[in-house]
């Protein structure tokens, strides 16, 4: 299949139909749609967790003002203390009540916290390697037309290389060829790892495209570490694959699920080209099938009697000229015309007066032919 060109991956969460984007751009786009919603969940879940402690802090404050006004209200003899006491008996043991019940959702919430998984933003933070080194400075943003520059640039010198790296399976040999070529550590080699999943998922090459997403990942996962440590993402890949070879069972769920939902938003892309590619295959051979009227045989076709169709499926003449004797004259001048124009029907004219004694003449030659053997 030939190649399709493939729009900015950030576009996909917005619209499967922009395609008029150029693919080379920042690693971080490729996957805003992943990390962004994920940075919002956490944002959500300690904010819930803030407004649940101010609550309960609340609350507190409030059995503790209940609990004062009781006291008070029990040392005094005065029979309007009496009458109030009881009130304020009732709404202290109101507002303890409700206090036990924040306390719980607290506590709640805080077990749900410690059973929340790792990902790459809670891991990639300064103490994961004491190893921090050469700190990144922050730099002018690129344009568009520097990133496809720089991208082309790039690949144009290191296509193989990637390619390869894209293909190994172990830890220690991923490493090990990094090291060898520490320039392959950037967003360019991401991005192209990206096309090339959807590339190779578009040919149908389905283990390929899952060995390259896991690729795909590793480097997102190194990436995303550099980037929350603020260093060269080529001086500390060593520390990401450190951490995955001696992971315990949260960290390989969270690169797992990252890779598991990487490789599902291929898929949809690919399908999503594939179909689109079919489509314009498709209009293209409407377009080669047109008719001199400019529509089309097989759309034509589907509108026709059965009776009429039966004659073309056929090639009968002479059945076509029954048939039409026993049509009514408007209805059969307009399906012949339609024939005409979609060329299923090549007319013998015998004018040259325009299109509507063309289709008159058409008509009646068929009619006619119909009626001579009667003559004879």
């Amino acid at each position: 299949m030939s190649r399709i060109d493939y729009s900015v991956w950030d576009h996909i969460e917005v619209s499967d139909d922009e395609d008029d984007t150029h693919p080379n751009i920042d690693t971080p786009s490729l996957f805003r749609w992943r990390h962004q919603a994920r940075v919002e969940r956490m944002e959500d879940f300690k904010q819930r967790g803030e407004d649940m402690n101010k609550t309960l802090r609340d609350c507190r404050r409030k059995v503790a003002e209940a609990q004062k006004k009781v006291q008070e209200l029990s040392i005094s003899k005065t029979d309007d203390a009496k009458a109030e006491l009881s009130k304020a008996q009732a709404e202290e043991k109101k507002l303890k009540k409700e206090e036990r019940e924040w306390e719980k959702k607290v506590e709640d919430h805080n077990r749900e916290e410690k059973k929340m998984p790792w990902n790459v933003d809670t891991l990639s933070k300064d103490g994961f390697s004491k190893s921090i080194v050469n700190v990144t400075t922050d730099t002018a943003e690129e344009t568009e037309e520097e990133k496809e520059k720089k991208h082309k640039t790039f690949v144009e010198k290191n296509e193989k290389q990637i390619k390869h790296f894209g293909m190994l399976r172990r830890w220690d040999d991923s490493q090990k060829y990094l090291s060898d070529n520490p320039h392959l550590v950037c967003e360019e080699t991401a991005n192209y790892l990206v096309i090339m999943c959807i590339d190779l998922e578009v040919e149908e090459k389905h283990a390929l495209m899952e060995q390259v997403a896991h690729q795909t990942i590793v480097m997102q996962f190194i990436l995303e570490l550099a980037k929350s440590l603020k260093v060269d993402p080529r001086g500390c890949f060593r520390q990401f694959f450190a951490k995955i070879k001696t992971a315990d069972q949260q960290y390989q769920d969270a690169f797992n699920d990252e890779l598991e939902s990487f490789k599902e938003r291929v898929r949809g892309r690919a399908k999503i080209r594939i179909d689109k590619a079919m489509k314009e295959y498709e209009e293209e051979e409407r377009q080669k099938r047109l008719g001199p009227g400019g529509l089309d045989p097989v759309e034509v076709y589907e509108t026709l009697p059965a009776e009429m169709q039966k004659c073309f499926d056929e090639k009968d003449i002479q059945m076509l000229q029954e048939v039409i004797s026993k049509m009514d004259p408007t209805e059969a001048k307009a399906h012949m015309k339609k024939c005409i124009d979609s060329g299923l029907w090549v007319p013998n004219s015998k004018t040259d007066d325009g299109d509507e004694k063309e289709e008159d003449a058409t008509y009646e030659e068929v009619k006619q032919e119909q009626q001579e053997p009667k003559k004879e």
